[in-house]
């Protein structure tokens, strides 16, 4: 993997007195960074090995509550353990933090030390063992699009996330005068993300007042989405440390524009582009025409893992730059899946469906189960769809609700077989508590609405 820090380079930093502590992080459901601090003594001594964490770490939400309906684990159960197995090709220094390191954790079962299948690292590890068998290897990026707000974390939180304000004041995509404003904080956050060996290639304003947006190199699938996860967090690190806020809610007022996670991805062969075919259309080899035909085909039944909460699915509207149709065009921002690099080496596929909410190695993994499957099942991929496809009546729709793209998981026969019924289910059931937890809430627009004139 990417790290940038080995053991024996760790322990003279200890003994310099350059580290002493080291953050050891499994992902969660959600994306997050979750675990524990050593101080690099133990962490030396024994915890490089492993150390243990609460089941229930893959059976959260965001307030980590814990909801029933889990077959991993439960009250009845217990809640006993898993294996947190240190990766310590991951191990690197995260310079935003005094004398820390970092090293990311697979999960294991406690009995048998096999990988949890439901954790999100093993599903992104099991799609490119599939995919290396067929003889490639996927290259994939994501783009990190989020808003910065002037207030803190806390102070939004005690006035209860109202009269919010974006560190800008007017659209500021690719506005260099705006963003020398927040450089501030955004020159932190690429310059220390590059020094913790996350590839940033750079940051712009997006469409909207306050959204940035970070772009890193693309890199192997798991390397991927490893660097993701660790800028995400940095971001909000970095912003909390300067007094101000950062979200990665895809919508959080309904006027703007929302924040998304656009994912970019080829597959390679020895070394290779596959994708790549200079005599043919676009330069679109068969196999990348079969694998772009994978991802339209069953693109409903994934989207819950690009569209993970209630809120993902308010941002999917015609005049926004996000999708609202799964079909394909070529370099054309309304569609939900764009070529980029039409006739070159770098040709690839984009898909613009995920939102800045998703867990990048679930999202990952199930674009590549999807597009295996357009492989193996030598799947035709249509005629590029031109024009403002947001008025193309004819194409098929995003699904248009958390509800609906929970049910068209349930009911996915590619991902039962790509991924197995008990990890099918176990995000069926994620998704579950998400909706029933929003059905409970009594929202502001209820009661702007129906106060007085219900």
């Amino acid at each position: 993997m990417a790290g940038n820090l080995t053991i024996e380079e760790l322990r003279k930093a200890a003994e310099a007195g350059g580290i002493d502590t080291v953050l050891v992080c499994c992902v969660d459901m959600q994306g997050r960074l979750m675990g524990k601090r050593f101080h690099v003594t133990n962490f030396l001594e024994s915890s490089h090995e492993e150390t243990h964490c609460c089941n229930y770490m893959l059976a959260t939400d965001l307030e980590m509550a814990t909801p029933d309906g889990y077959a991993t684990t439960s009250w009845q159960a217990g809640y006993g353990d898993y294996v947190m197995k240190p990766d310590l090709s991951t191990m690197r220094r995260v310079p935003w933090l005094e004398g820390t390191a970092l090293v990311l954790c697979d999960l294991l079962d406690h009995h048998t030390h096999e990988p949890v299948p439901q954790s999100p690292r093993q599903i992104l590890k099991v799609q490119r063992a599939r995919l290396k068998e067929l003889g490639y290897e996927a290259m994939m990026a994501t783009e990190l699009e989020f808003f910065l707000f002037e207030q803190s974390y806390r102070d939004l939180a005690r006035s209860g996330y109202r009269d919010l304000q974006p560190i800008s004041d007017y659209n500021e995509d690719y506005h260099i005068l705006q963003t020398t404003k927040e450089e501030g904080i955004m020159r932190p956050v690429r310059n220390h993300l590059v020094a913790a060996g996350v590839p940033v290639e750079n940051s712009k304003g997006e469409a909207e007042t306050g959204q940035e947006e970070l772009n890193i190199r693309y890199a192997e699938a798991l390397d991927c989405a490893d660097h993701h996860t660790i800028a995400k967090h940095a971001v909000k690190e970095i912003a909390w440390m300067h007094g101000k806020a950062a979200t990665f809610l895809p919508k959080w007022d309904a006027r703007k524009v929302g924040s998304s996670s656009h994912v970019h991805m080829s597959l390679w062969a020895d070394g290779k582009p596959a994708f790549y075919d200079k005599d043919a259309d676009h330069g679109m080899s068969e196999l990348m025409r079969h694998f772009m035909a994978g991802l339209i085909e069953y693109a409903d039944e994934y989207t819950v893992f690009l569209a993970p909460y209630v809120n993902s699915y308010k941002r999917f509207m015609k005049g926004t730059f996000a999708p609202t149709r799964l079909v394909w065009s070529v370099d054309n921002r309304t569609a939900g899946f764009r070529l980029c690099g039409e006739g070159s080496k770098g040709v690839r596929v984009e898909c613009r469906i995920g939102g800045s909410d998703l867990n990048p190695f679930l999202a990952l993994a199930v674009l590549l189960a999807a597009g295996i499957a357009g492989i193996e099942e030598k799947l035709e991929l249509a005629e590029p769809t031109r024009g403002d496809i947001y008025q193309n009546e004819k194409a098929r729709h995003i699904p248009s609700s958390l509800r609906e793209a929970t049910e068209t998981l349930r009911g996915s026969k590619m991902l039962r077989a790509a991924l197995g019924d008990a990890v099918v289910d176990h995000y069926v059931r994620c998704a579950e508590w998400e909706q029933e937890e929003f059905d409970k809430a009594v929202t502001d627009w209820e009661l702007k609405r129906g106060f007085e004139r219900a």
